[in-house]
């Protein structure tokens, strides 16, 4: 089966500064060694954190107001890249989950962007869409149980009512998280600041290079626009 995604016309309008990309690779299941690559993006981040705190960054900032429009309290519920970048910069380093998610949490630090990894077998087609809950979606917490979106808030819904994020790029759902038996994924990078499109084009190169050195994987990608707003992917 293919699926279609796409941000929904709502989220487009209610955030024009938008600039978003998705990758799907198929053939990522075998073992690897992404420890020395990961590395090197960590060590940007470092840097870059070494000369201002994450919550001066033009892209974290960028995050936080469209947070706020969204209605949560940006320090209180962090973008996923800023909550990494936070603990990069506390503790020195970033968890070990998984070898493709360690590598695009480097890449994600490195860009200052989130960089979203989800388990292609995990989303029910046709359409996965970026767009606001309704509040009867379901989402799964990595610990386990389910709960249901706030309305309005913005998640990625798939065609079974799974919602697969909560609070746009804040957490991802623990439904389609990467895991050992994970073959296929949908890598996706959202930003919202000025140069965002331009970020956006250089993370998905990166990450897509990265496959290729690591895995025997076949990949497409596309930068997604207003006029050009659907990613299909899948068998």
């Amino acid at each position: 089966m293919t699926v279609r995604f796409r941000h929904a016309d709502a989220v487009r309008a209610a955030y024009p500064e938008l600039s978003a990309g998705a990758l799907y690779a198929a053939g990522v299941g075998a073992p690897a060694d992404t420890g020395p690559a990961a590395a090197v993006y960590t060590a940007r981040a470092v840097a870059r954190l070494a000369r201002a705190a994450e919550g001066e960054f033009p892209e974290v900032l960028a995050w936080r107001r469209a947070f706020s429009r969204m209605g949560v309290k940006p320090t209180q519920v962090r973008s996923a890249s800023e909550s990494l970048l936070r603990r990069l910069r506390k503790e020195g380093g970033l968890p070990s989950i998984h070898p493709l998610v360690d590598l695009c949490n480097a890449v994600s630090v490195a860009y200052a962007v989130p960089v979203a990894v989800l388990d292609v077998d995990r989303i029910s087609g046709p359409l996965l869409e970026v767009r606001p809950a309704r509040g009867d979606e379901t989402y799964t917490r990595f610990g386990g149980g389910d709960e249901h979106p706030v309305p309005g808030e913005v998640t990625f819904v798939d065609s079974a009512g799974r919602a697969h994020a909560r609070r746009w790029t804040h957490r991802q759902s623990g439904h389609s998280a990467v895991g050992a038996g994970t073959g296929r994924v949908l890598v996706v990078t959202e930003a919202m600041h000025d140069g965002g499109a331009d970020t956006v084009a250089e993370v998905l190169k990166t990450v897509e290079e990265e496959v290729a050195a690591q895995w025997t994987a076949t990949t497409t990608t596309a930068v997604l626009t207003p006029d050009a707003p659907e990613f299909v992917f899948g068998d």
